[in-house]
């Protein structure tokens, strides 16, 4: 087996054989097979080292051709003349383009799986207008530390190409617009986009991003944006005056932005940083409204579009790259609520008698002036938040308003303690207060909380006076904790409670900006189907139609997250093509008179179907035997993606007993990937529909949504193998290891595998992983016997294949598991030291913390630095007797091959996520 031909080969061999055995594992037997070669000699990590590269270029070409079928830069252009024509009647076109279709916000989740090299490689072949070939292949190279400053540059990256994509799209549509009607074109003010981002000010589990952090990233960002104003606007006319004007402010901007990037813990600094920043200057702008008047004004002659084109943009943007995203967790704006109670009160944020308060307090509200002294000694996190909001709106940008997101919010309370110090600052008009409904409590509970606080007066005030009603729907922590199906399922049935309290409670005269926080890949809520499957998952026609009947006005956004949602964007033929497949679709629109889709009035089948999902899911959630299997590795089967930590830290003993709560979404997600089932995509639908099988068959079948649900479990369950799943439990038996040397086979083994069969007969990985397959494969054969009712919508022809090469890349990471399990167990014996042991290094191993435990073998094996021919000592000797080796030998022969073994497994990690289409 020296070829991937070989090994798809191989394992098909090895599946046809599970006809006559059924609990024959052809992924793990595909392993030993290798696992033999290796170890004997046959077969050198070099070799594996080649299959892995030629299934990582395979990884690389699905990458880009998903990306491709996706938006279709092909016909970007052909899409965006056809949209641009859709409408005859001017008023029907004004207001389809008037208002944003939607709200794109690029976060920065630890997703930044593929090195720049490749990342540019995917782009640029799924830009192309050729076929992708081996050039997508690029060898990955060192990768980058993933930063804040480089997921705040990557973000900048992206949304600078989605600007020059919406300005080519609003060019467009205002030079249709002039030919078309030359008398009124002048009326349409298009805004068919608008960017935000969170990079930066996003502090919600973290605590590295400091409040200067924010206020240089806005600065450096206005800077950024200012520039780029002023090369459009000399573009169209190189002599324009407020092309100077548009380059002193950017550079005024930059200054500070500079002097606000370092850390200003001294008085003194910050003091300086300050007063440079608030002092009046000429080249400090603050608005660009009489910016935009004047070109709008002068708009007259042969670069009226263009100069109208770019007072859309400055109209969209502000005086930043977009607008921006705060956010907070709810526990930090109840721990500052309670520093302003009147004084001797306690309050239960749950309780009415906390609604009571809080009204009386926004009631009684005088707003404070506060200055960068405030920022600089306020303890509490909420609060500077607040106050960073607060400088940022009257000395960097006063158009733009900012968005607060509140983390687990449950209270109205919660809200309205946001809005209170909104106020008290005197940014309650630019200030966008969002609750996130993301956890299961959150999403149950959460009707009940939209129809109290959308009762409430002031918050009824507020919304008016903003113009509309933010709400936040988390798809990460949902999809991980109630299962994806059954998320989107309740967060729907949250955006029709919104409608409807809306409508109930007289704001159907404001927009309702919904901003669902999918990601890329399906364990985060994007459906792969399709754009139009992309969309309508996290919101769908329903729900649409329910706004749209209710006569409000929906502003639906998203994000794109990290190095998967980047790519989106990543050319400028990527982002046209994106924005144009974004536009063609309409998601702030809907029929109001379209049919009621049976999924919707079968609510004895579908209701039932959501909470038997949702049982299952949270089976799972809560037993012990799926926790400790997507833990049994910690995280040490994935790269490093992001600059916010994916867990805890914690000690050895507290790995063995890791609750999924200390492992963020994304990072939960991509372990089911890569032991190769996505639990959370799949597991529940069969056993669902088992009790009503034909019902359920047909109801899917008829309904639209369903057919929806069903293309996305067929999208997971094309790249899932329950075999993979047990196959790595098969690494913790201890009988496999006793019996691999049995008959006299590999008998230069055999010390190895004794001692790893003894070490592991207490282990409890191997039934963990029994079981859990066990599970997964009762529900399986009842979603079979589900799928083979509906009708296959989205056949891939090359779906066999894929999962053929999955199938092998696990197999060649198991090979190298072992082969680093054989070595950690045959390195000699050493004394304990810092209360680190042999067996603990071991275990060290198991848990794929390799760069701790070689970090502990090198100390208790040195490497010799130097020899004694080294020294030009007088005296004669005779030891050592020949140039030893000193620990030499044991680098050679156990520590390199481990590192070297682990760097190929993280490689196959990579290929996997890629098949998979993103990574988590």
């Amino acid at each position: 087996m020296r070829t991937v031909a070989d090994l798809v080969e191989r394992l098909r061999v090895h599946h046809r054989q599970t006809a006559n055995t059924p609990l024959f594992n052809p992924v793990f037997q595909l392993s030993l097979d290798l696992s033999r070669e290796l170890e004997s000699g046959d077969l050198d990590l070099a070799g594996l080292g080649a299959m892995i590269a030629e299934l990582e270029c395979s990884g690389l070409k699905s990458r880009a051709e998903r990306l491709r079928r996706l938006v279709d830069p092909a016909s970007a252009a052909a899409r965006l003349a056809r949209i641009v024509d859709e409408e005859d009647d001017f008023d029907a076109f004004a207001a389809r383009w008037s208002h944003p279709q939607l709200h794109a916000v690029f976060t920065a989740h630890p997703t930044f799986l593929l090195p720049p090299a490749q990342s540019d490689a995917v782009a640029a072949a799924a830009s192309g207008p050729d076929g992708i070939d081996e050039g997508v292949c690029v060898v990955a190279g060192e990768r980058p530390a993933i930063t804040l400053d480089y997921e705040h540059g990557r973000a900048m990256r992206a949304i600078g190409h989605a600007q020059d994509a919406r300005d080519r799209i609003v060019h467009d549509l205002l030079a249709a617009a002039r030919d078309r009607w030359p008398d009124r074109w002048t009326e349409v003010d298009p805004l068919p986009f608008r960017f935000a981002t969170w990079v930066g000010y996003d502090m919600d589990g973290r605590t590295d991003i400091k409040w200067h952090t924010s206020i240089a990233y806005r600065l450096a960002e206005k800077a950024m944006r200012l520039a780029r104003y002023a090369g459009t606007l000399e573009e169209i006319a190189p002599d324009h005056e407020l092309v100077g004007v548009l380059r002193r402010a950017g550079d005024h901007a930059a200054r500070h932005a500079e002097a606000f990037s370092h850390d200003l813990a001294d008085p003194a600094a910050l003091s300086a940083a300050a007063n440079h920043l608030t002092a009046d200057d000429p080249d400090k702008l603050l608005s660009l409204a009489p910016v935009i008047e004047r070109l709008e004004r002068e708009a007259t002659g042969s670069d009226a579009v263009a100069l109208r084109t770019l007072a859309a943009a400055m109209r969209a943007d502000g005086l930043g790259m977009g607008w921006i995203h705060f956010r907070v967790n709810a526990s930090q704006l109840h721990n500052a609520i309670r520093r302003r109670l009147p004084e001797g009160q306690e309050i239960d944020i749950g309780s009415r008698g906390a609604l009571a308060t809080l009204r009386a307090m926004l009631a009684e509200t005088e707003p404070l002036k506060a200055n960068f002294a405030a920022l600089a000694v306020e303890s509490s996190t909420a609060i500077r938040q607040f106050l960073a909001m607060a400088q940022i709106i009257h000395h960097v940008d006063a158009d733009a308003p900012i968005r607060m997101l509140i983390a687990e919010c449950e209270q109205p309370a919660t809200v309205l303690a946001a809005l209170y110090f909104a106020q008290l600052f005197g940014i309650a008009d630019k200030v966008d207060v969002s609750p996130l409904f993301e956890t299961e409590s959150a999403l149950e509970h959460g009707g009940r909380l939209l129809d109290a606080l959308l009762a409430e007066p002031a918050y009824q005030d507020y919304a008016r006076n903003r113009g509309r009603v933010a709400v936040q729907t988390g798809f990460s922590d949902a999809g991980r904790f109630v299962g994806q199906i059954p998320a989107s399922l309740a967060i729907e049935r949250l955006q029709g409670r919104l409608a409807a309290a809306m409508e109930a409670n007289g704001l159907t005269d404001v927009a309702a900006l919904i901003f669902d926080t999918h990601g890329e890949s399906m364990g985060r809520g994007a459906h792969p189907s399709g754009f139009a499957d992309r969309l309508e998952w996290p919101l769908s026609p329903w729900a649409r139609r329910r706004f749209v009947r209710a006569g409000i006005t929906l502003e639906p956004e998203v994000s794109f997250q990290g190095g998967d949602g980047y790519l989106f964007f990543f050319t400028p033929e990527l982002a046209l093509a994106t924005l144009t497949e974004i536009a063609s679709l309409r998601p702030a629109d809907a029929d109001p008179d379209a049919p009621t889709d049976p999924f919707y009035r079968r609510t004895d089948l579908s209701l039932d179907f959501y909470r038997a999902v949702k049982e299952h899911q949270r089976d799972h959630l809560e037993s012990r035997t799926y926790s400790r299997a997507i833990t049994a590795f910690g995280l040490g089967m994935l790269v490093s993606t992001g600059s916010r930590v994916s867990r805890r830290q914690s000690d050895l003993s507290a790995d063995r007993e890791m609750s999924l709560r200390q492992i963020r979404a994304i990072p939960h997600n991509a372990i089911l990937q890569q032991l190769g089932y996505p639990v959370n995509v799949i597991a529940g639908v069969g056993s669902a529909a088992d009790g009503n099988l034909d019902d359920m068959a047909a109801l899917l079948r008829e309904s639209p949504r369903g057919r929806q649900i069903v293309r996305l479990v067929r999208a997971a369950n094309a790249l899932a193998s329950i075999k993979t799943v047990a196959a790595y439990g098969e690494l913790f038996n201890s009988a496999y290891w006793a019996s691999r040397t049995y008959r006299g086979t590999e008998e230069h083994l055999a010390p190895a595998c004794a001692a790893l069969a003894e070490y592991l007969t207490k282990d409890d990985r191997n039934g963990v992983f029994r079981r859990l397959a066990s599970r997964l494969r009762v529900d399986a054969l009842k979603l079979h016997r589900l799928l083979d009712l509906v009708p296959d919508d989205s056949p891939l022809a090359t779906r066999e294949q894929v999962r053929r090469e999955i199938g092998v890349l696990q197999a060649l990471r198991l090979a190298l598991l072992q082969h680093m399990f054989l070595k950690a167990v045959s390195i000699p014996a050493f004394a304990r030291a810092n209360d680190i042991s042999r067996d603990d290094v071991l275990e060290m191993v198991f848990t794929l913390r390799i760069d701790d435990a070689l970090a502990q073998l090198r100390r208790a094996y040195p490497a010799q630095v130097s020899r004694a021919s080294d020294y030009a000592v007088d005296e004669p000797g005779s030891y050592p007797d020949g140039e030893g080796e000193g620990y030499a030998a044991i680098h050679r022969d156990y520590i390199e091959p481990i590192e070297d073994a682990y760097d190929l497994s993280l490689r196959v990690s990579v290929a996997i996520a890629n098949l998979f289409g993103a990574h988590g």
